[in-house]
């Protein structure tokens, strides 16, 4: 048990809400079909979990290898303001790069073999969406492709948790598409995209001094970066709008815009990162849930870990919303 809780907190179970999330309201959106099944609907999510715990962790073991993350302990050092938590168990030894390989190998078995069940009720759509999510998982930073090293990360998670995971959960749930799935599973994948380009942001210039390429860094000019984070989390919204307009969704679903004070207040945020990086902000409770809060401002990560959070939370709610209006409609 204590393994396996290493090696969750290794696989940054953390931030499993942006596949849980969009994952669990596919089943919720599939419930009113006449071949939904619990038990597949289920099963895919579970699916998920363990295809998204292999991901990140492919992302440690490869980025470890081109280079070892202690880069980010020298640059703060050096005064470069830096988040320095990611692979900290490989820099202390408290795991080897065998033992960490290991891990995503059993993770990625999983997901897969749960494929394969899944296809023996749904057909050949499922191994196919699981094949195509797992080779991406993949290439996002291994060879020879590394994806996320040449900006087009942001995109490809955006693509893998928002139109694959829920297309792919909805089928597996009911056994059929349909195009409603696409106005939700859209701006889901924003969402998701919204918290790594987030990130990216924030880590550009540790990410530029090891030549690591994201959205960012390709954008470069931070007023843009700026500009589009805006136009994502617009265009979360408004695909909804359209999807409601062209009748693909029920009026209910413009719930969803209860959420946008935490979009407005993540954009504030990030505006204040880029122009006065220097000042610091607390966790409000409408802002959503941020434990442990006091280690986090401990180990000085808090300029970080309140703008990651905002843009977790702000994915959580919006699908918890459209799970209760979904739910509504049956």
């Amino acid at each position: 048990m204590k393994t396996i809780r290493f090696w969750l907190k290794n696989a940054r179970s953390i931030a499993l809400p942006q596949s849980v999330m969009p994952a669990v309201l596919a089943v919720c959106m599939a419930a009113r079909w006449e071949g939904f099944s619990v038990f597949t609907g289920l099963l895919a999510v579970v699916g998920v979990i363990a295809g998204h715990l292999g991901i990140n962790l492919l992302d440690d073991y490869f980025d470890y290898k081109v280079k070892k993350t202690d880069y980010r302990m020298q640059m703060e050092h050096k005064g470069m303001r830096a988040r320095i938590s990611k692979c900290t168990y490989l820099t202390s030894g408290e795991a080897t790069m065998k033992q960490l390989w290991i891990a995503c190998c059993i993770f990625s078995a999983i997901a897969l073999v749960i494929g394969g069940v899944v296809f023996l009720f749904r057909g050949p759509f499922i191994l196919v969406m699981a094949l195509m999510t797992g080779l991406l998982g993949f290439f996002y930073s291994g060879p020879p492709f590394r994806l996320s090293y040449r900006g087009l990360g942001e995109i490809l998670i955006g693509l893998m948790f928002g139109p694959m995971l829920m297309t792919g959960v909805f089928y597996a749930a009911c056994g059929v598409f349909d195009p409603s799935v696409l106005f939700v599973s859209i701006p889901v994948g924003l969402l998701v995209t919204n918290i790594v380009y987030s990130h990216a942001i924030m880590d550009y210039e540790p990410d530029k001094a090891v030549g690591k390429m994201t959205l960012a860094g390709l954008i470069k000019n931070r007023t843009w970066m700026l500009v589009f984070l805006a136009l994502i989390l617009l265009l979360s919204f408004g695909l909804i709008v359209s999807g409601v307009v062209s009748k693909y969704l029920s009026p209910y679903y413009l719930a969803s815009f209860l959420t946008l004070p935490l979009a407005i207040n993540l954009f504030y945020l990030m505006i204040q990162f880029v122009r006065h990086p220097e000042r610091t902000f607390s966790p409000r409770f409408w802002m959503g849930p941020m434990n442990n809060w006091e280690k986090i401002q401990a180990v000085g990560i808090d300029w970080f870990m309140i703008r990651w959070l905002s843009a977790r939370n702000l994915l959580a709610f919006f699908c918890i919303l459209l799970m209760i209006v979904s739910i509504f409609e049956l």
